[in-house]
C-alpha cells in the first residue's frame, strides 16, 4: 500500500513539473545518434536451413519467402542508400543460421560477407548495431530443441564469442565501436516459437530461463572481449500486455543492460481497438500513437533512472505501399514521433539515439504486404527488386541533416485520450502538446 501511495503521489509530482523550452533549442544533442534498420532473415534472402526458413515453407497464409530483398548480394549499394541519408549508425543481424549451417562448422564465405558488411559501415563513418539473435537459430539447433536444450546456450554463447570478437572495436574504429544486442524482443521470439509449433507452452519457461542465462553470460563476455562496448537486450512495447512481455527476459537482466533498447509501434490508449489487428497481421490498420512513445519512455525511466534509451525500431507500414486511408504519411510519422521523443528529452530522459525500420522493404515474418522501408521493393512483382525511394527518405535526410525538427513544429496527430502508460497524465487532461521552441 505504501509503495502504491509513493507512486501515485510521484505520478502526480511529474504531472506539475513544467517542460522546458529551453531544453529542446537547437533540436536533438550533439553526437544524437541517427540510424537505420535492415534484419537477417527478413531482408538477406538467400537463407539457409533455419527455423524461419520451415516456416516459411510451411506455406499456409504466408508467402514464399524466395529472396526477399536480396541484401545479402546488393548490400554494398543499400549501405550507399543508408549512408546518403546521413545516418550514423547502420542496424543489421550477424545470423547463426548463416554463419554456422552445421554444428562446428563455419562457412567462410558467408563470414566475409558479414566481413565486408560491417567493414563498409564502419567506411561510411557508421556505428554497426549487431544483433546476435533475431528470431532465427539455424536448422540444426531446432532439431536438437532450440532453447529448451541446454546445448543450444553454450553452442550460442560459443557464436556470440567468435562474432564478438571478429566486430570488437581497434584503435582504428574507436569511433565506429559496435553497439551489441544479444537477443531481439525475447517475449516475441518465444511468442512466434509457441504460435509455429517450435515450441509448446509447457516449454516456454525453459526457453525463458534459457535466454536468459545466455544474455547474462553473453553480458560479461562482450564486455571482456570488446571493452566499453553498449550491450543491451531489445524489448518491445507491447500495450496493456506490456508487463507480461517485459517479464520474458527484460525484468530479469536489467542489471545487465547498458541501456534500454526499445521498440515502438502500438499505442495503448483506451479507445485504440484497432492494436487487435497485430494480431491478424494487419499492421497497416492500426491507428498509430505518437504520443505513446513519450509516455512509454516516462514510464521505463520512472522505473530506470539511471538507464539511456536508444529508440532501436519505430517505423510506419503502409498496405503493400499503398496511402493510408486517412492520409497520414510516413515523414509525419517520423516527425510525429520525434516530436514526442524531444518532448521526453526536454524533460532529462536521455535518448541516445533513433534508427528508423527500415531501410528498405522485406520479408515481415509470412507476408510481403506490409511495407516498412524508406526505400520499396515490391518482392512479389518486380524480378530487379529496384528500390525506390518513397517520399520519407528526403524527409528523414533533412530530419537528420538539421539534427532534429524545426523550431514551432506542432504534431499532425494529436494525443491519444486516456493511455495505460500514463493515466493520470491522460485520462484527467490531455497532454498538451506546445510548438517546439
Amino acid at each position: 500500500m505504501r509503495r502504491t501511495f509513493v507512486v501515485l503521489v510521484g505520478l502526480l509530482v511529474s504531472l506539475l513539473v513544467p517542460v522546458s523550452a529551453e531544453a529542446g533549442r537547437g533540436g536533438f544533442p550533439p553526437g544524437f545518434l541517427w540510424g537505420v534498420s535492415v534484419d537477417g532473415f527478413e531482408h538477406e534472402g538467400s537463407f539457409p536451413d533455419s527455423n524461419w526458413t520451415r516456416y516459411a515453407r510451411a506455406g499456409g497464409s504466408r508467402d514464399p519467402y524466395a529472396d526477399s530483398a536480396d541484401f545479402r548480394h546488393r548490400y554494398r549499394s543499400d549501405l550507399k542508400l543508408a549512408h546518403s541519408l546521413g545516418v550514423t549508425t547502420f542496424r543489421t543481424s550477424v545470423e547463426w543460421a548463416r554463419v554456422e549451417p552445421r554444428p562446428g562448422k563455419y562457412d567462410w564465405k558467408e563470414i566475409h560477407y558479414y566481413d565486408d558488411l560491417v567493414r563498409r559501415m564502419r567506411s561510411y563513418g557508421m556505428r554497426p548495431i549487431l544483433e546476435l539473435s533475431h528470431f532465427v537459430h539455424p536448422g540444426w539447433v531446432a532439431d536438437q530443441g532450440a532453447w529448451t536444450n541446454q546445448r543450444t546456450v553454450d553452442q550460442w554463447l560459443r557464436f556470440a564469442r567468435f562474432i564478438v570478437n571478429r566486430y570488437k572495436s581497434d584503435k582504428k574504429h574507436k569511433g565506429e565501436q559496435a553497439i551489441w544486442i544479444t537477443f531481439n524482443e525475447a517475449s516475441y521470439y518465444i511468442l512466434d516459437e509457441l504460435r509455429n509449433k517450435g515450441l509448446t507452452l509447457a516449454q516456454v519457461p525453459t526457453m525463458q530461463a534459457n535466454l536468459i542465462k545466455a544474455h547474462r553470460a553473453a553480458y560479461d563476455m562482450i564486455h571482456r572481449v570488446d571493452p566499453g562496448a553498449p550491450v543491451t537486450a531489445s524489448v518491445a512495447w507491447s500495450t496493456i500486455l506490456n508487463p507480461l512481455f517485459d517479464d520474458a527476459l527484460f525484468n530479469h537482466v536489467t542489471d545487465k543492460i547498458d541501456f534500454i533498447g526499445l521498440d515502438y509501434y502500438l499505442g495503448s490508449s483506451l479507445l485504440n481497438a484497432s492494436v487487435v489487428l497485430a494480431l491478424t497481421g494487419e499492421y497497416w490498420r492500426i491507428r498509430p500513437e505518437p504520443d505513446g512513445l513519450y509516455h512509454v519512455l516516462r514510464n521505463y525511466h520512472r522505473r530506470f533512472p539511471k538507464l539511456p534509451f536508444f529508440i532501436l525500431e519505430n517505423g510506419a507500414n503502409t498496405d503493400n505501399g499503398k496511402p493510408q486511408a486517412d492520409g497520414y504519411t510516413r515523414s509525419q510519422f517520423i516527425r510525429d514521433h520525434l516530436y514526442w521523443v524531444q518532448r521526453a528529452q526536454q524533460e532529462g530522459i536521455r535518448v541516445l539515439g533513433y534508427s528508423y525500420w527500415s531501410l528498405i522493404d522485406g520479408y515481415e515474418w509470412g507476408s510481403y504486404r506490409p511495407r516498412f522501408g524508406l526505400y520499396t521493393v515490391n518482392v512479389r512483382t518486380d524480378p530487379a527488386l529496384r528500390r525506390r525511394p518513397t517520399p520519407a527518405a528526403a524527409d528523414y535526410r533533412a530530419i537528420i541533416r538539421r539534427n532534429g525538427l524545426p523550431s514551432g513544429y506542432r504534431p499532425v496527430k494529436p494525443p491519444a485520450w486516456c493511455t495505460v502508460q500514463d493515466p493520470l497524465a491522460t485520462c484527467f487532461g490531455i497532454t498538451p502538446t506546445p510548438p517546439l521552441p
